[in-house]
């Protein structure tokens, strides 16, 4: 029993830091929020990232290393060229329709920085492995 209340407790540790550090990251003065959910290695994790007139947002953010990671974008503006999010380094490139959450699994097998950016280059964010 002990041990389930230690990894329930270590689970939702380590979801409030997630979000605290996701939070803090981004576009300031954009009102669009992110939600991360995470535990401890090994665990899934997921990160929101909105697309719209201003770029992704959030457009920086962490992962754990190890932990299999999942990216839902979603677009919620016509006024963008961020209708595709492009990873150059992964070559993938995914459609992002208007207002459908687009999940993308990412590697977090090694410590690095995966860029990403819209179609045309213009807007970019990373996500932070380590």
């Amino acid at each position: 029993m002990k041990s389930r209340q230690l990894f329930l407790a270590a689970a939702v540790v380590g979801s409030i830091a997630s979000l605290a550090v996701v939070g803090g990251l981004g576009c300031k003065g954009n009102s669009a929020s992110a939600s991360t959910t995470s535990g401890p290695v090994g665990v899934a994790m997921s990160v929101n990232v909105e697309a719209n007139e201003k770029g992704f947002t959030p457009s920086s953010f962490e992962l754990k290393k190890g932990a299999p990671a999942t990216l839902i974008f979603r677009r919620t503006s016509d006024a963008t060229c961020a209708t595709q999010v492009v990873f150059p380094e992964l070559k993938i490139t995914k459609d992002l329709p208007l207002n459908v959450p687009v999940p993308i699994e990412v590697p977090t097998g090694d410590a690095r920085t995966l860029v990403f950016q819209c179609g045309m280059g213009m807007f970019k964010g990373k996500a932070i492995i380590h």
